[in-house]
């Protein structure tokens, strides 16, 4: 099989001359056709110019160097669009990440598993990251259905072919897994050793769960109702106007049955009324919204088919 590794790079210039050696090692003592693509996403010290120096030694290295910081999503999706190979495997590039595990995720994926994600079972990171890491896998895999232990490592490998399918924006590549599973494809998991940092210090910040947090929803939201949001947002807005019409109607009727025994009640005073209306103008805006968005995802299917194909047989 042919591999491509890539490997998102900000701030690394330490570290890659040893991490493109063990990567080297490994794949030629496995006899790998491999190429490595370093994406330098806006580094500020020397990682491009080790880069250059290592490409003038070794064709099989490949760079991409962006303008400015956009990201590791961002990184990673310019990786997917240039890597060749059947398999890619990402990796991060502060050597946390071991090549030598690379043999087993490519053992894996030869016995029939198209997304394998490492699990760092053993972690080097102080508590109040291990912690609150510890509980977003939890919900992850609990909203998304998708059981892995670590979603956040950066250490998996894939098909090629599922970046056919999937685009990642945001911060959405810790749940490439999530989305591939979405379209049919086979997820496993491999317990990956966690080496301890050597140089530099982490890019990641407590701002990394929020987000990580808010891009949960919009994924479990895509795999869930992204070809059919209506049967979301249409349930919302169904049961907010059940309940403002039930509102009114009770304060009609309690009005009606009160003028006709000679007494009326002012029921435009009544808080009910107000969350009556209200309730009533947010379903219907719910509604509304479901329909638009019915819409897009109807243009978008005429673009981009909403269903993956895994093998055809017959005569075309």
């Amino acid at each position: 099989m042919y591999l491509s590794v890539v490997v998102p790079v900000y701030n690394e210039e330490e570290s890659l001359r040893q991490l493109y050696q063990e990567i080297s090692e490994v794949a030629e003592a496995n006899r790998y056709e491999f190429e490595v693509i370093f994406i330098d996403d806006g580094s500020k010290d020397g990682s491009w110019a080790v880069l250059e120096q290592l490409a003038a030694t070794d064709e099989r290295i490949r760079g991409i160097r962006f303008r400015r910081n956009f990201g590791k999503a961002a990184a990673l999706n310019a990786g997917f669009e240039a890597a060749r190979g059947e398999i890619v495997l990402t990796m991060d590039a502060d050597l946390q990440d071991d090549p030598h595990e690379i043999p087993e995720f490519m053992a894996m994926m030869e016995s029939g598993l198209e997304v394998v994600s490492g699990w760092k079972k053993v972690r080097h990171d102080p508590w109040h990251k291990v912690i609150p890491s510890r509980f977003f896998n939890a919900m992850v895999s609990y909203m998304t259905g998708v059981k892995l232990h670590d979603h956040n490592c950066g250490m998996k490998c894939y098909r090629r072919e599922i970046f056919d399918e999937i685009t990642l924006y945001g911060e959405l590549h810790r749940f490439v897994p999530v989305l591939a599973a979405a379209r049919g494809y086979r997820v496993g998991e491999k317990v990956v050793a966690h080496r301890a940092r050597q140089f530099g210090q982490s890019k990641y910040g407590f701002t990394r769960f929020i987000k990580g947090f808010l891009d949960l929803f919009t994924v479990w939201f895509l795999t869930g109702y992204g070809q059919r949001p209506q049967h979301l947002m249409g349930t919302v807005g169904l049961i907010a106007m059940g309940i403002g019409f039930f509102l009114l109607t009770y304060l009609a009727s309690l009005w009606g049955f009160s003028r006709l025994l000679g007494n009326p009640i002012n029921i435009g005073t009544r808080p009910a009324i107000l969350y009556g209306v209200a309730a009533l103008l947010f379903g219907g805006q719910i509604l509304s919204m479901g329909v638009i968005a019915e819409l897009f995802v109807a243009h978008q299917n005429r673009i981009s088919k909403g269903y993956s194909i895994k093998s055809v047989i017959g005569k075309k």
